[in-house]
């Protein structure tokens, strides 16, 4: 048997995510299994964290996409680990503001958090897919470039 193949990215296939997603045990039901606030806090700080956007600017863009005012505390708030430590009551990210989040950042993986525990999975739009491919397309340009700079650097050294 094969492999999975992955992309250049080590992102699953839709089909590979497919089977994955059919092998999976039934949902839990189990007390406390739907208690998803700390993947889902690592998932938004990490999003968060790849995205080339401060997080001024991205409680700006969620503030003109929700028309409400979102301040940079307020993301501050909804991805601190400390607040239980510090005695301060833990703040969550309201469920609305999660698409907004979504797009502003350029990753769903806090509503794949939220999706995989309600048992379905969440698929990127055409336009992301787009989006998604541009980017791998500028990569494969920028690998190229270097590529090329070093076989000159090479027979450079060779001469």
């Amino acid at each position: 048997m094969s492999k999975l193949k992955r992309g250049i990215d080590n992102q699953l296939s839709i089909f590979d995510l497919l089977r994955q997603v059919e092998a999976q045990k039934p949902l839990s039901r189990k007390e406390g299994t739907c208690r998803i606030i700390d993947p889902l806090r690592a998932a938004i700080r990490d999003a968060i964290k790849n995205s080339p956007l401060s997080r001024y600017e991205i409680a700006g863009q969620m503030s003109h996409l929700l028309n409400e005012s979102i301040t940079k505390e307020q993301i501050d708030s909804w991805t601190r680990e400390s607040d239980e430590l510090n005695g301060r009551t833990p703040r969550h990210i309201p469920a609305e503001y999660l698409p907004a989040l979504c797009q502003v950042v350029h990753d769903t993986e806090p509503l794949m958090v939220m999706g995989r525990v309600a048992g379905v999975f969440v698929l990127p739009g055409p336009e992301a897919l787009r989006a998604e491919i541009q980017r791998l397309d500028e990569e494969i340009t920028r690998v190229k470039s270097r590529k090329r700079q070093r076989l000159l650097f090479l027979k450079e050294m060779e001469r």
